[in-house]
């Protein structure tokens, strides 16, 4: 079995999205000793415009985190954790490809 091009740069663009996510929450979390989640965008106010571009990159992260202390803590049944993991990889697949066309076009 072989990889297409467009399958690899698909894979690449996961990869990207997922681990942007994480650090994008770990420095917000290191900078701010707050844990980034979507309870930023309730504040209301020029705070929650401004957070909104960290919640959007972050969202993969943070509904993965809630995903696994809900199955944990919560006892969640497994399709919720499925159906969560999905959503989850299409945003970080879709916040990886505007990271990697940002990407390039700054390299051009």
């Amino acid at each position: 079995m072989t990889l297409t091009p467009d399958q690899i740069e698909a894979f690449q663009a996961l990869i990207l999205g997922l681990a942007a996510a994480g650090a994008l929450a770990t420095g917000f979390e290191a900078l701010t000793s707050r844990r980034a989640s979507f309870e930023l965008l309730e504040t209301g106010g020029p705070q929650a415009l401004a957070s909104v571009p960290l919640v959007v990159f972050t969202a993969p992260f943070i509904i993965l985190r809630n995903t696994v202390r809900g199955r944990r803590f919560e006892r969640r049944p497994v399709l919720f954790v499925a159906l969560a993991t999905i959503v989850a990889g299409l945003w970080g697949l879709a916040c990886g490809r505007v990271l990697m066309d940002a990407l390039a076009y700054l390299a051009s």
